[in-house]
């Protein structure tokens, strides 16, 4: 037994070295078989296109939402004022903004060139006019010639029609004055015509308006020529 003691010595230190390497072999085996579960799950990124399902179904619920600001555009330009209509408002405000303004600009010329305290005007007017037809007429203030006029077919006709021509606007210091205006056209029968007519008046401290006038006269079938003062 004693002479068998070293081969059961060897036996058992052959043992001893084995046992280590079993057991690393199944500590290795092991972590194997765990890792072959956690391998399994490695087909997970086939399910990733699922949450990106969820974007593409909302697209369309996106879309939709918008929709209704598209719509909306159409009403709010609709509402909206043309700009060609704008512009022309403006254009036409300014217009008359600048009619008024040279208005009072001409009103306020007269005032200051030809105050009331000198001021003198004289008028053409014409009623019915068929035993005349004028064709221009001169006047003088104190033997000076301060208005000659042509007329046209036109401003006859518009004399005719109740128009009042102011023919000219001066100054005149006070006291007295001798107008005279002569008239020429056509009188009765196709004849040349060319009459007179003369007045004196005073000129005070307001202004004076001086109309002159051509009638016809049916009883003398011939017109007349007189003047008129206004105050």
């Amino acid at each position: 037994m004693l002479r068998h003691s070293p081969r059961l010595l060897l036996a058992a230190l052959l043992l001893a070295a084995a046992a280590p390497a079993a057991l690393s072999q199944t500590a290795t085996a092991r972590p194997a078989a765990a890792s072959a579960p956690a391998a399994t799950p490695a087909p997970a990124p086939a399910a990733a296109p699922a949450p990106a399902a969820t974007p593409v179904a909302a697209a369309p619920a996106a879309s939709g939402a918008s929709a209704p600001a598209v719509a909306l555009a159409p009403a709010t330009s609709a509402s909206a004022p043309p700009l060609a209509a704008t512009l022309d408002g403006r254009v036409q405000d300014v217009k008359s903004d600048v009619i008024k303004l040279n208005r009072d600009l001409l009103v306020l010329e007269e005032e200051l060139l030809f105050p009331a305290n000198t001021q003198v005007a004289l008028f053409v007017s014409m009623d019915v006019g068929k035993m005349f037809e004028l064709d221009s007429v001169q006047i003088k203030l104190d033997d000076k010639v301060v208005a000659a006029y042509l007329y046209t077919p036109l401003e006859v006709q518009a004399l005719h029609r109740g128009g009042v021509q102011r023919v000219w606007l001066g100054n005149l210091k006070t006291g007295e004055h001798e107008l005279v205006a002569f008239f020429t056209g056509k009188g009765p029968h196709d004849r040349d015509y060319k009459r007179g007519a003369t007045v004196k008046f005073e000129k005070g401290t307001e202004a004076k308006y001086i109309e002159l006038r051509i009638k016809d006269s049916m009883g003398k079938l011939q017109p007349e020529f007189d003047v008129k003062l206004w105050q």
